[in-house]
């Protein structure tokens, strides 16, 4: 079957490596705030002046005053800080995050993001990801394949506003594990009981199969 959205947050939970500092975009990407694996230090930086986020709280653990980007309630590690948001973007903006992970609308086969925006809806702004798409050494996509109609939202091009171009360095839906590749989409892994012939009809952008595919271990 495939992923829910936590188990798309535990898979990308596996790229996640000693010493990193990682910002996770609003809605599935800060789920992997609960998945981080065991051994290992990370710090998580909010757009919003935080470093040192930690696991989404309790019911008794919740402070209204400790808040992500997305305005859900979080935790801060020991050696937590805080400050304002314009030292939070000079981080980023300096190269200082290791890894990204955000949702997405569309990604093309060259590693285009769209996220931002459907034109004709209302949108509140676009947040921190354009600074965060144009700055971050690595970034991965965390997403459902297709969209509520069925259609592929790995496309050869973007059709929607983009984000940031030729900058997706992986994708992980509720399908697969996909690298972007100057030659189009490589699979990598496929969600447990999911065909490679099913990511292959749902994936509209160029898809490069080599060999056997494995399953998700998650």
């Amino acid at each position: 079957m495939a992923l829910d959205k936590f188990g798309i947050a535990r898979r990308i939970a596996q790229e996640l490596q000693d010493g990193m500092y990682i910002n996770l975009g609003i809605g599935i990407p800060t789920l992997v705030a609960n998945y981080i694996p065991a051994g290992i230090s990370i710090m998580l930086q909010s757009e919003n002046g935080m470093l040192g986020i930690g696991p989404y709280p309790t019911a008794d653990e919740i402070d209204a005053d400790l808040i992500n980007a997305g305005k859900e309630t979080v935790t801060i590690l020991p050696g937590g800080a805080f400050f304002d948001s314009a030292e939070s973007f000079g981080m980023i903006r300096a190269g200082k995050v290791d890894l990204t992970v955000l949702g997405a609308m569309e990604v093309s086969e060259t590693g285009d993001i769209a996220n931002w925006k459907i034109p004709g809806k209302m949108v509140k702004g676009m947040g921190g990801a354009m600074d965060l798409v144009a700055s971050a050494r690595n970034i991965i996509v965390a997403m459902q394949h297709t969209n509520p109609r069925g259609e592929s939202k790995l496309l050869s091009n973007c059709t929607l506003p983009l984000t940031g171009v030729k900058c997706v360095k992986k994708v992980v839906t509720d399908l697969a594990v996909l690298d972007v590749t100057a030659h189009g989409f490589r699979l990598l892994e496929r969600a447990p009981g999911i065909s490679v012939e099913e990511i292959r009809a749902k994936t509209a952008g160029k898809l490069i199969v080599e060999g056997e595919v494995p399953e998700m271990v998650i």
